[in-house]
């Protein structure tokens, strides 16, 4: 990867400025990275928080377009929305943990200034994660979004359950009587579907995962599928409103009748990890597992 890193030049910073001690964490960075001969630039949300002294670019989309490495500051929820808004660029994304959980951020704040070191040197691995596209039909209206980590279809605000028809490559699979219905990509299956009851899916798998939300039926079960399927869903149910959420962040209203076409995007994610970073490190720490007998 030393070739890669060599042509690692101008790094752009992306912050949520809703963590605590963020700024301070990102001048950091840009003191490392300046220091190792790179080129930094922020996103104006962040230059308003960390102040003068980090040139301002006109937005994540031209930073996107002008350096050869994100750097994005926050939890899983800005890696989502950095990655939705970047998709389908070649550009690096390496995530620097200032939130809880953080399956995306690869970089604890206390190894910072090692981690980038070893991006600089070429020890780090790239990773393309795969993107998926819903499109939502309503009558002759169709809007199209994607996401990284999952589509979710929940009751919304009604306390009755949804009935959802869903087919996978033309054929019906079944019918859910359910609170919701999740589909997940490989990298969002240590999201809400984890939560659900589905499986942990390593990120490099070519899957997509169907999982219920409380089915009312004990025996349906989450389904894992190829990714390259094309997974139908019809809302059945009269009298309800459901929603449809991107990644928790971007929602829309469906009604009786509407239907989501859910499918591998044509674009994708790529996420740096220094050396020593890997997803199942990652699980082993989150969920305290030591690999020990019992």
């Amino acid at each position: 990867m030393k070739k890669i890193a060599d042509s690692i030049r101008r790094v752009g910073l992306v912050a949520n400025p809703e963590k605590h001690q963020i700024a301070r964490l990102v001048r950091r960075a840009a003191k490392v990275l300046q220091g190792l001969g790179r080129q930094v630039v922020c996103d104006p949300v962040t230059g308003r928080l960390v102040g003068p002294g980090i040139p301002v670019s006109d937005g994540l989309g031209a930073i996107a377009e002008s350096c050869d490495l994100i750097l994005v500051f926050g939890g899983d929820g800005t890696m989502l929305r950095v990655a939705r808004e970047t998709a389908g660029r070649q550009v690096p994304i390496l995530g620097i943990k200032a939130g809880t959980l953080g399956f995306l951020t690869a970089v604890k704040a206390s190894a910072l200034a090692a981690s980038l070191r070893l991006v600089v040197d070429g020890r780090f691995t790239l990773e393309d994660r795969a993107l998926l596209e819903a499109s939502i039909r309503r009558g002759d209206e169709t809007t199209v979004q994607t996401a990284l980590n999952d589509f979710v279809l929940s009751r919304g605000l009604a306390s009755r359950l949804i009935e959802l028809e869903v087919s996978v490559n033309g054929e019906l699979l079944t019918r859910y009587r359910c609170d919701g219905l999740i589909a997940s990509s490989p990298t969002g299956s240590t999201a809400y579907s984890l939560a659900a009851g589905g499986a942990i899916v390593s990120p490099d798998a070519d899957v997509l995962i169907l999982t219920p939300i409380c089915p009312h039926t004990l025996s349906i079960r989450p389904v894992v599928m190829n990714l390259n399927a094309t997974v139908s869903v019809r809302l059945v149910s009269r009298r309800l409103v459901a929603t449809l959420a991107a990644d928790g962040q971007q929602q829309t209203d469906l009604s009786t009748g509407d239907s989501v076409v859910i499918r591998r995007s044509t674009r994708s994610v790529r996420l740096l990890r220094p050396e020593g970073s890997s997803f199942f490190s990652t699980l082993r720490e989150k969920f305290s597992w030591s690999g020990g007998n019992l």
